[in-house]
């Protein structure tokens, strides 16, 4: 039986094809400051993007921090690490929300400031106003506090897979991305530039699910599963709504410069107190209008509008069965 022929390596073939690795990545990196003079090339002739400018923008670390920071003060107790019992909780709380005021009107000034240098339209009391805006927004947790109380409750009545409101509060996407989004709506509705969509968007990232922040929605609002859900901007929803995954309410077929002609304009639609929508529909148009108490099957395609009291079901489809 024939032995294994054992390879020798000689070292002198290795020191050989170190020296040629080294004489290549010399060359190629010789090659990299030709890309850099291209690349400004590209942003000194305007066709690419760029943000090279005394004026700061706003930061996505710092938005994401902010909402952080509010779920700490909406939900006391349950993303904090120290311990919170009756005595400390007015310190705590009290300390949280002006840290956040701070916080939130930093980048909503970095947001105006950026916005009117992209409109070059002059910058006046920028900080002043960014002040007054970010204390309207903490007037706002209040409010934002008892709407997310009624969408734990509308969970809790809706999902029987739950008794408990910790499970919801820790453990359920649908509840974190419409906290984020009730945040967010609440800066959109004051003309805050960019941040409210940094926030959606950053739910959407956690969660699987979409909202626009100008959206509307009203109170024990329920999202089960959650995954694949589209809300676009337009959007009216209103009391007790469930929707399930995938579920999106969009826009019909848009003009090419949508962006423009279609701005400001009502895309999306509206869906009254009551509605239950199952998974995988998807319900379009501006005009369209879901009536109070009615219950949309799963895969509906919907581009008209639907009766109060109605449920709208897919005929059943012929099942085929084969046996080999």
């Amino acid at each position: 039986m024939s032995q294994p022929v054992e390879h020798i390596i000689d070292p002198n073939d290795i020191a050989a094809q170190c020296d040629h690795i080294e004489i290549t990545e010399s060359s190629l990196h010789a090659q990299v400051p030709s890309v850099v003079k291209k690349l400004l090339s590209s942003w000194a002739t305007k066709k690419c993007y760029e943000h090279i400018s005394p004026v700061s923008m706003p930061s996505q670390e710092k938005i994401i921090a902010i909402v952080e920071q509010a779920k700490r003060i909406l939900f006391p107790g349950y993303f904090t690490n120290s311990r919170l019992h009756a005595a400390n909780l007015e310190y705590y709380i009290g300390k949280q929300t002006t840290d956040l005021y701070d916080k939130v009107a930093e980048q909503i000034t970095m947001a105006i400031r950026h916005d009117c240098r992209r409109h070059e339209l002059p910058c006046t009391n920028c900080e002043a106003r960014s002040h007054a805006l970010a204390l309207r927004f903490i007037e706002s947790l209040p409010k934002i506090a008892a709407l997310l109380a009624t969408d734990i409750r509308a969970a809790l009545a809706g999902d029987p897979a739950t008794e408990s409101p910790d499970e919801v509060i820790f453990c359920y996407p649908g509840l974190q991305a419409t906290m984020i989004f009730r945040l967010a709506h609440e800066l959109f509705a004051l003309d805050a530039p960019i941040i409210p969509r940094i926030m959606t968007e950053y739910a959407h990232n956690l969660t699987g699910i979409d909202i626009h922040p100008g959206a509307t929605i009203g109170e024990e609002f329920f999202i089960d599963h959650g995954t694949g859900v589209v809300i676009g901007e337009t959007t009216i929803i209103g009391d007790r709504v469930r929707l399930y995954q995938g579920v999106t309410l969009g826009a019909l077929s848009l003009p090419r410069d949508a962006g423009v002609t279609m701005r400001n304009k009502k895309r999306h639609p509206t869906i009254e107190n009551d509605v239950i929508i199952y998974a995988n529909t998807t319900i379009l148009g501006g005009d369209t209008v879901i009536g109070e108490g009615s219950v949309i099957g799963g895969n509906i395609w919907l581009t008209e509008s639907v009766a109060k009291g109605t449920k709208v079901l897919l005929k059943r489809p012929e099942l085929i069965y084969s046996h080999s």
